[in-house]
């Protein structure tokens, strides 16, 4: 069992996957017969759970799901490789690996869409094990995720949590599990740190130096 144990967030954090997202969740109002927010509004559909934010842009409830369907008729063909891995990041993970810490992903992405993500990029090698949501409501808010990968995996020693958004702050430190937010990815600083996230990072390169300063 390893002492020291990263978890990952995905969009926003590992990739820039705003492009694909924010073109599919376009497609999916266009599709529904809705107006069509404005791109530079959008960037809150990259972390959260997809139903959500639909719902926040004027989706009602019940067609929420359809929605999600719809967006999910671009995305798996297409969208998801509208995406790019951020600069430093293949090192970081390399870095990380090598002194010793045991890598995970914990997404709201469907676990299945992240995986080919991943090794569509060649960065699933870096990782112990990769957990998303399921294609249901079981399994999509970020606790629930990393609920469901410590059952798979559980953890000895200390357990980070690394994202860009509130709800990886707050969907962690639902089991205890302290967050370091990092700043190029598409949440709010701010928010973030009222959250409670235990540090801020703006590059790969200050993660791996302050994972270095985690016993």
């Amino acid at each position: 069992m390893f002492e020291r144990s990263m978890l990952f967030d995905l969009d926003g954090t590992l990739t820039d996957s705003g492009e694909g997202i924010i073109n599919c969740a376009q497609y999916a109002f266009r599709q529904m017969g809705y107006p069509v927010p404005k791109r530079e509004e959008m960037g809150v559909f990259v972390g959260p759970p997809l139903w959500q934010s639909f719902i926040k842009f004027g989706i009602p409830p019940e067609r929420a799901d359809e929605a999600v369907e719809v967006f999910r008729s671009r995305y798996i063909p297409i969208g998801k490789f509208e995406n790019t891995p951020y600069p430093g990041i293949r090192e970081l993970l390399e870095d990380l690996k090598d002194r010793g810490w045991a890598l995970y992903v914990a997404t709201s992405k469907p676990e299945v869409t992240a995986i080919e993500i991943l090794e569509h990029f060649d960065l699933a090698k870096y990782f112990s094990l990769i957990c998303g949501a399921d294609m249901g409501h079981d399994r999509e808010k970020k606790s629930d995720v990393i609920r469901y990968l410590l059952k798979q995996s559980p953890q000895g020693g200390r357990t980070i949590m690394v994202g860009d958004t509130k709800y990886d702050v707050l969907g962690a430190a639902e089991l205890g599990i302290p967050t370091i937010g990092v700043s190029w990815g598409y949440g709010d600083v701010q928010e973030m740190k009222d959250a409670g996230a235990m540090a801020i990072v703006n590059s790969p390169q200050e993660l791996l130096e302050l994972a270095e300063t985690i016993k």
